[in-house]
């Protein structure tokens, strides 16, 4: 939208074009497609491409205003702009139990279309009471022997249908009112010790792998301090994406949204970039 615009525009991101979106097993919500999560990022990226949008693989590390510039700093040098628009997205959350950090990249992982087809034939788990959680039970059911599916409560946050589709899945095990003491195992995740939320009985669940969905954190550390935060670190917004300051927008999971989709972060790209069209 910006290129279309006749601006000239960048995009910094260290892991190519994408972000979560690449990481998605499979996209069934969004209008007109159908298929993988890096497929639909692909051809995103290669439409802006062809549009005039130049790519660089850098990380963004700080962002301030200069005069009645924006500059945006980086390990090779220095950017400056009129206006920023930042879609830096959400990243997992941490189950925060025992051996969780020691076990990362053996057994504990955050991604279940990432690391998922390491486990066929496995038992394995996955804990959280959302979308996402829901959804990677259901994408390891295809292949793993057997899933947990633990939550703290009772009540899920999951929708409907994917509520009823797990709960119709017979390799899938639901545990409710459990939550994820620790995570054993002396290089590679072995089993799981479960904590019951009302009556504090302790379990151990054997389980090669443990698929951590429990939520996500906003990536706004480069804005702290600089636009309005929530209390829960998302950039606050008005209706046009716009922050607090001028020239500085947010779009996607980073931002204070109701609904956080693949087709409402490109919603809030396209009227941002209207609006800073109209306003540079």
């Amino acid at each position: 939208y910006c290129a279309r615009a006749g601006i000239r525009s960048l995009i910094l991101s260290p892991q190519g074009a994408g972000g979560q979106v690449s990481y998605t097993n499979e996209v069934e919500n969004y209008p007109g497609f159908s298929g993988t999560g890096a497929e639909l990022a692909e051809k995103m990226y290669k439409q802006a491409q062809s549009s005039g949008v130049i790519f660089a693989g850098e990380q963004a590390q700080e962002i301030r205003r200069t005069a009645d510039m924006w500059e945006v700093r980086t390990r090779r040098g220095r950017y400056r702009a009129k206006a920023v628009i930042v879609a830096t997205g959400a990243s997992p959350r941490k189950i925060g139990a025992e051996g969780e950090e020691r076990l990362t990249g053996a057994g504990v992982s955050y991604c279940a279309t990432c690391d998922g087809a390491f486990y066929k034939g496995k038992t394995v788990m996955v804990v959280g009471g959302g979308n996402t959680a829901f959804s990677d039970a259901l994408y390891l059911s295809r292949f793993c022997s057997r899933v947990y599916l633990v939550h703290r409560s009772e009540n899920f946050r999951a929708s409907k249908v994917l509520t009823e589709r797990v709960r119709a899945c017979g390799k899938i095990l639901i545990r409710t009112n459990e939550t994820v003491e620790k995570i054993q195992g002396e290089t590679a995740v072995k089993s799981v010790v479960l904590k019951h939320t009302l009556s504090s009985r302790i379990s151990v669940a054997e389980t090669e792998a443990v698929f951590a969905a429990v939520g996500r954190e906003p990536q706004s550390g480069l804005v702290r301090g600089i636009c309005t935060l929530d209390e829960n670190g998302y950039i606050v917004t008005d209706e046009k994406m716009r922050t607090d300051k001028p020239g500085l927008y947010a779009a996607g999971d980073v931002r204070n949204t109701p609904l956080r989709q693949i087709i409402t972060a490109a919603a809030d790209g396209a009227v941002a970039a209207e609006d800073l069209a109209q306003n540079l």
